[in-house]
């Protein structure tokens, strides 16, 4: 998101794809609850024939208005982008199964338009599959902010002392006025409460008394949320890879970096076990230490380019390889071409600021004012940082700290005056059962936010482990790809406490993947193209 620079796999992560690419007291906060509108009254989207971008499927596309603020239906309004394959097999017919991402910031629209080749080819048959860009993200209005801004504030993230804590408040407040003055009031707007809403409003406008959905990563909030607004309109839902929307700025911390930590320890479990590893045969844990060190130092060096690799880069690096196991061969070679010099070596002027963020140019921005409007992260200190730092250390003494809970951290501090959608526990009375999936080890979305989602639902939920590394379960093992099938088209659940093994990559397993059912499908957080 606004971090320094770090050397990335080309997978692209659906909880970070500005975060982690550009690189990256408080456990429980008070329940703030605003007067709830009522449902939508029905809409209507004009459909229209579309191409996918990937050459397969037959789409419509279209659009539907929503109010900016649902408390005053009657103001503002903002268009929806959606995409809709149909059930394959109309006699067989479901319903619509609404689909996103996460991010927050990516396409639902995209992910309709890849669901052909993406979804099971029962789910395919069975459902009609609606995608659609929340509000202020691609197709629906998306948010921009002038380039300068957002550049000053990235050169803000990481302060040092006091003063500089002071200046990155100043710096995100500064940003998020001048994203109302280019963007609209959709920048007060764009909480996931909001979004739970317009979901309920496209469900009207689709004329279905009851929806099914899957949402994966920060979609998954967008599910929690309106299982709790609208109980009685879920047919199905599935919630890939939780959020956690009752964690503080700490609980946030903690939980990822104890993650991180541990998913760091299977790869270098990995690494001296796997010959194919280019790391095989050394102490892993050791090597990583020897680096941290240098790099704080500043003597580690990337020896490609001869140029310093700075310890946030380690960082940052290293959390965005634990998102998935099948890139561990290419964070090896990674680890393999860095360096420990004597001196640190003489750096280059750096580069001119690059036209996208010149004065006056706006550019898309959307993670931090969705971000920032659904959780309060703010801390009275930079000494509440510093201690922050010193814990997880303490926690985590090898990878130190999860870049994208730093980044958490960093981004919203002074954002707003009033967080529109805080966090609080989940209460969600009368659905039919809902469908938690979670990898035992997800740097992006741990383990344990899911099984405290499920704890919060209570008898509403079934939580199904995957007991790998990883974020997002759906395509990363013939296990839970057949359990989410099964649920979605006949609402039967998995035993309580039901376990998919772990697949590492370079294994008999991992190759027995692609050749079990469904297993050709394409993850569609692999396609790089952006086409919102």
């Amino acid at each position: 998101m606004q971090s320094p620079t770090s050397v990335t796999p080309a997978r692209r992560r659906p909880a970070v794809v500005a975060a982690v690419v550009a690189l990256l007291g408080q456990l429980l906060i008070g329940t703030a609850v605003a007067a709830t509108p009522t449902s939508p009254s029905p809409g209507s989207i004009a459909w229209v024939p579309c191409e996918s971008p990937y050459g397969e499927g037959d789409f419509e596309c279209g659009t539907l208005t929503v109010p900016v603020n649902w408390q005053h239906p009657d103001g503002t309004t903002v268009d929806l982008a959606l995409a809709r394959h149909r059930a394959t097999d109309p006699g067989r017919r479901i319903g619509p199964l609404l689909l996103n991402p996460g991010g927050p910031g990516q396409s639902g629209v995209n992910l309709a338009l890849s669901a052909p080749f993406s979804f099971s080819p029962e789910v395919v048959a069975r459902f009609d599959l609606v995608g659609f860009d929340p509000r202020g993200i691609g197709g629906s209005s998306e948010m921009h902010c002038d380039g300068e801004k957002v550049e000053a504030r990235r050169a803000a993230l990481s302060p040092t002392d006091e003063a500089s804590f002071q200046t990155l408040r100043q710096a995100n407040r500064a940003l998020a006025d001048n994203c109302r003055e280019v963007s609209g009031p959709l920048a007060d707007h764009m909480d996931t409460k909001s979004v739970a809403y317009d979901m309920d409003a496209i469900r009207a406008a689709l004329g279905e008394q009851r929806i099914s959905y899957w949402g994966g990563s920060y979609g998954t909030l967008i599910g929690q949320q309106y299982a709790e607004l609208f109980p009685h309109r879920v047919r199905a839902m599935v919630l890939d890879s939780n959020m956690d929307h009752s964690l503080g700025a700490w609980g946030i911390l903690k939980s990822r970096t104890e993650t991180l930590e541990a998913s760091f320890g299977l790869f270098a479990d990995w690494c001296e076990r796997t010959p194919s590893c280019l790391l095989y045969g050394k102490d892993v844990r050791a090597l990583y230490k020897s680096y941290y060190q240098a790099a704080e130092e500043g003597r580690l060096v990337y020896t490609l380019s001869n140029r310093p690799f700075p310890a946030s880069t380690l960082r940052g690096t290293t959390y965005s390889y634990m998102y998935e196991p099948d890139n561990w061969p290419t964070f090896a070679l990674v680890l393999s071409y860095l360096s420990v010099v004597a001196e640190p070596p003489t750096e280059t002027a750096s580069e001119a600021p690059s036209a996208q963020a010149a004065a006056g140019d706006p550019v898309a921005f959307t993670y931090d004012p969705v971000l920032c409007q659904d959780f309060d992260l703010d801390v009275p200190s930079y000494a509440t940082m510093a201690r922050y730092e010193t814990e997880l250390a303490r926690i985590a003494p090898l990878t130190r700290v999860a870049s994208l809970g730093w980044s958490y951290l960093t981004s919203c501090q002074n954002w707003t005056d009033r967080v529109a959608n805080p966090q609080h526990p989940l209460r969600v009375d009368g659905t039919p059962p809902i469908l938690l999936t979670n990898s035992r080890y997800d740097v992006a979305t741990p383990y344990a936010w899911a099984a405290n989602a499920a704890r919060q639902m209570g008898r509403e939920a079934r939580l199904l482990t995957y007991d790998g590394v990883g974020h997002i379960t759906y395509w990363r093992s013939p296990c839970m790809r057949a359990a989410v099938d099964t649920y979605l088209t006949t609402l039967e659940t998995p035993a309580k406490d039901t376990h998919c093994p772990a697949i590492w990559p370079g294994t008999s397993q991992a190759a027995a993947q692609q050749l079990a059912p469904g297993g050709g499908l394409v993850d569609p957080y692999d396609l790089e193209t952006d086409h919102s």
